[in-house]
């Protein structure tokens, strides 16, 4: 990839976790780079396609991280607290929300192959934490209790965002553990 387009994409990403998909401008991104309008033209035709890419790239680089973290994990547990700590990290790196968490507040104005890269992010990682929890649990319990890990992360995310405190995640993170039977 470019160095231009790196650049473009980590802008790109930043206005969004802050300001959400309708926010980002192709003219205010080029101001903020000191590039034309033109240039952001030329990588990306339209926006839907700016937030395709940015999902993709957060997807890739999300399972790349949990494969970072699960590296010495043996048992579910550790499993799912290497989990936590991938959401960890995308939240005091930033203090920002979730790019998908945050797209996927706003799915319903979303064009809708934007909104389905957000629901796929999502289900990816649904899909993760089910292959990893203990395969003696009925296939609808891993599922319902990976929607339970996802859904409390990103609203510990989004609460911590808000109130400028990580503490509020790490209490949840730290619930959220002690409520599950791994």
């Amino acid at each position: 990839m470019s160095n231009t387009l790196d650049t473009l994409l980590d802008a790109a990403e930043s206005s969004m976790r802050l300001r959400g998909y309708h926010a980002v401008s192709f003219r205010e991104l080029a101001d903020e780079l000191g590039i034309k309008s033109s240039s952001v033209h030329y990588y990306f035709r339209k926006k839907e396609d700016l937030g395709l890419a940015l999902i993709d790239r957060y997807k890739e680089r999300f399972l790349a991280a949990i494969e970072a973290e699960i590296a010495d994990a043996k048992t579910a547990e550790q499993y799912v607290f290497a989990f936590t700590r991938v959401y960890r990290q995308a939240l005091t790196s930033s203090d920002k929300m979730c790019l998908c968490g945050l797209l996927g507040a706003e799915s319903s104005g979303l064009p809708e192959p934007v909104a389905s890269a957000v629901a796929s992010f999502f289900e990816t990682n649904i899909d993760w934490l089910i292959a990893h929890l203990p395969a003696e649990l009925p296939p609808a319990e891993r599922r319902k209790t990976a929607h339970h890990i996802v859904a409390t992360l990103q609203g510990a995310m989004m609460l911590a965002s808000s109130m400028g405190k990580h503490r509020v995640f790490d209490g949840a993170v730290q619930d959220l553990m002690a409520s599950l039977d791994l």
